[in-house]
């Protein structure tokens, strides 16, 4: 197993788990230390030995160049002449090979010995003094935090107000050096892959055979250096943004008091706190020196209660009592803010930075609008050179993607006209990609999509993303499946657009799988990304005709996902109806007999067919069930709390207007019918009406609500407001 990857957001946490992952390059790091300093040594060595083998060569070759034949008789013949000349030749070939060998070891030091010294004491060196700051910033840090803590909460708010920015001051700087250690430690990582094998490949005379590994190699540590050097400047400008808040954990450093002999104390543990079974775990570690100091102790939350100032003379206090623990238990935070968080999470509120999903949508007229692009570029763009890798220029793509986004002037874009170039045409459908509030192939399965790249097994390779793949909403997985038999037409064009299936990754791959987080893993998980593209546009008639053999894979865990409930099954709801991908784009003249119109035609005759259908036997169920309450109920005891006319995503579009309308105000004292609901997406509440909530939520008794747009339901014994299009029923 390789070495786990050091997320800079991390830096801010600090954990135990984040210090022993340090601990683990730091180790690998002083390995290669002493392995360099080996490497050098044995390196003098062969070079001394080489000089010994070239001396005692070249004292042969003179020995078999000095040795003359003495022939019996007054004349040679000519083989006897051959066989003279021939050990003299052997001893000519001896003293070529030696003095090649002569410049090889008078090189031998500048090529092998000074790049391995220059790499240790600099690289190595460099990181080495970095983990010394470290270690200093580190233990300024816990002084002046400890020393701030116990402050008096009475002394004035003044002198509070100004030891509080002086402790932010020094907490910012550590925070700085942190991400610049982590910083430099994975780069003399990713520098070991060349900074060994090019003084090796030149002493050993095959530098030509590797010189392409190597300028490939140096070529992608400088690319994944740049970004992840923009990242760390990024964290720096702004922490507070990139800092790794979870929905569904907290954790961090709290002083906790304990007293002992009639004395009070305040040790400092990093505590874990899980709200869903609402169990805290506390580790006493000591974060100067890196090291955990006994078990760690877990219990369960009964309850927790902000300490007032006036009742002890510490700052940022809190109690808690636990379930399976007497007594109550003090606690003290790092801030005011860092109390406050540890707050929310405990009392079963949302944390404060919650990243909310929005819904997948696929524009109807850019569904048309690519479409018709593909059939272009397939009919005369396949054979330019630099096809989707050439940019085009940026107010032109802005323009071209502003006319097929608009209804009105969508179906008078000419992508034949000279006014639109092929770059400018490639350059708007990747741009419309990447700007999807979510990608293509979803943040939902991004990850499991690179677990299944780094399978040891093609075959298990295929099999995994074949899988996943059909898992995915069946409209992206429809405009995934038009795409990718477009790439595979471009890359069978590759000798002449230079376009090969590889390169058709590195330029979609960031684009289809882009994670929900930009993080230091993300980016070293690019490559498979692009892997992932590759093995779809390659296999693509396997994988989108063929459904995935059922128990397919090598029994990942990770990927064994639910499958979407199969729209065959079950009358489907707003929320799985595919429409937003099959409303029929308007076609110019021209474009009537294409292969992307007529495949539109045939989609909207047949499915609209189908829900059409569909709708007009639930509206008529609905207007039954509404005339026999009605009948059964008497008229004159409406209820004055009957809620609005539901908008349920199966009755959202009644057939008759007039009667759905006056059904539904004979119907109003009907109790809406309770139903459990799943949530589709993550939700922040924006008002106290209203519910927050994760995907995959389960909410009880949902019905209809009042407000438009919306349904009430219960949480947690907690009834609110649920956005209605972020929900399916169960």
């Amino acid at each position: 197993m390789g070495l786990p990857a050091l997320e800079f957001s991390d830096c801010y946490v600090d954990s135990p788990q984040f210090r022993e992952r340090l601990k683990s390059h730091e180790l690998e790091l002083e390995k290669t230390n002493k392995f360099i300093k080996e490497l050098i040594k044995d390196g003098k060595a062969l070079i001394q030995a080489l000089k010994n083998l070239s001396t005692a060569k070249r004292k042969f070759a003179e020995s078999l160049n000095e040795f003359k034949f003495q022939c019996i008789g007054d004349a040679e013949t000519d083989d006897e002449i051959c066989i003279a000349k021939s050990l003299q030749e052997f001893a000519g070939v001896l003293q070529n090979l030696e003095d090649e060998r002569t410049r090889m070891i008078e090189n031998a030091n500048d090529v092998l010995i000074s790049p391995l010294e220059r790499f240790r004491k600099e690289q190595i060196g460099a990181a080495k003094e970095a983990k010394k700051k470290y270690d200093k910033e580190t233990e300024k840090y816990c002084t002046v935090l400890e020393k701030h803590l116990s402050l008096s909460a009475k002394k004035k708010e003044a002198h509070l107000h100004e030891a509080d920015n002086q402790v932010d001051i020094v907490r910012q700087h550590f925070y700085e050096v942190s991400l610049e250690y982590v910083f430099k430690v994975q780069e003399v990582q990713e520098r070991k892959m060349f900074e060994f094998v090019e003084p090796c490949s030149s002493l050993m005379c095959f530098a030509l055979q590797v010189f392409f590994l190597q300028w490939h190699t140096r070529n992608r540590f400088e690319s994944t250096r740049s970004e992840v050097e923009c990242l760390m400047k990024k964290m720096k400008e702004n922490p507070h943004e990139h800092k790794s808040i979870s929905p569904n954990t907290m954790e961090g450093y709290l002083f906790v008091q304990e007293k002992r002999s009639f004395v009070s104390t305040w040790v400092k543990y990093y505590c874990i706190y899980h709200r869903e079974p609402k169990r805290m775990t506390m580790m006493l570690f000591d974060q100067k020196s890196g090291a955990k100091n006994g078990d760690e102790e877990s219990f369960t939350l009964k309850s927790c209660t902000r300490r007032k100032t006036d009742s002890i003379e510490k700052r940022f206090c809190f109690d808690i009592e636990a379930v399976d623990r007497p007594g109550v238990i003090t606690m003290q935070a790092l801030s005011e803010e860092d109390r406050r968080l540890w707050m929310e999470a405990m009392d079963g509120r949302e944390p404060v930075l919650y990243l909310r999903h929005q819904k997948f949508l696929l524009h109807s007229n850019m569904i048309g609008f690519i479409l018709r692009a593909f059939h272009m570029l397939e009919t005369r763009g396949t054979p330019l050179v630099g096809l989707y890798r050439i940019v085009g220029v940026s107010s032109r793509v802005q323009k071209l993607l502003s006319l097929a986004m608009d209804p009105k002037t969508c179906a008078d874009v000419e992508l034949d006209s000279t006014e639109w170039e092929i770059k400018t045409i490639t350059s708007a459908i990747k741009h419309y990609l990447r700007m999807l509030p979510a990608p293509l192939m979803t943040y939902q399965y991004q990850r499991s999509f690179i677990i299944a790249a780094k399978l040891d097994n093609p075959e298990a390779r295929v099999a995994e993303i074949h899988s996943i793949v059909h898992r995915l909403p069946e409209k992206n997985r429809q405009m995934l499946e038009l795409l990718m038999k477009h790439l595979a037409k471009v890359a069978s064009h590759h000798q002449q657009n230079l376009m090969t299936v590889a390169n058709l990754g590195v330029v979609f791959g960031p684009t289809l799988l882009r994670p929900q987080e930009e993080t230091v893993a993300a980016i070293m998980d690019i490559k498979f990304q692009n892997i992932v593209i590759e093995i779809l546009i390659e296999n693509h008639e396997r994988i989108f005709k063929d459904m995935p053999v059922s128990g397919g894979g090598q029994g990942n865990s990770q990927l064994n996902l639910p499958r979407r409930r199969s729209a065959d099954s079950k009358a489907p709801s707003c929320s799985e109806r595919p429409l937003t991908l099959f409303h029929t784009p308007s076609f110019s003249e021209k474009d009537k007999g294409t292969p992307a119109s007529c495949f539109f035609i045939k989609l909207k005759i047949n499915i609209n067919y189908n829900f059409l259908r569909i709708k007009i036997m639930l509206n008529l169920c609905f207007l039954f069930v509404c005339a026999c309450v009605c009948v059964c109920r008497s008229p004159a005891s409406p209820s004055p709390t009957s809620p609005r006319s539901p908008s349920w995503p199966m009755f959202s579009a009644p057939s008759s207007p007039q009667l759905a309308s006056s059904t539904s105000s004979e119907s109003s004292p009907v109790s809406p019918p309770l139903r459990k609901a799943r949530a589709l997406y993550a939700c922040k509440a924006e008002h106290d009406s209203e519910l927050s909530f994760i995907a995959g939520t389960i909410f009880e008794n949902v019905h209809p609500s009042r407000e438009p747009g919306w349904l009430e339901g219960t949480l947690d014994g907690k009834t609110g407001l649920i956005p209605e299009n972020y929900v399916e029923f169960v």
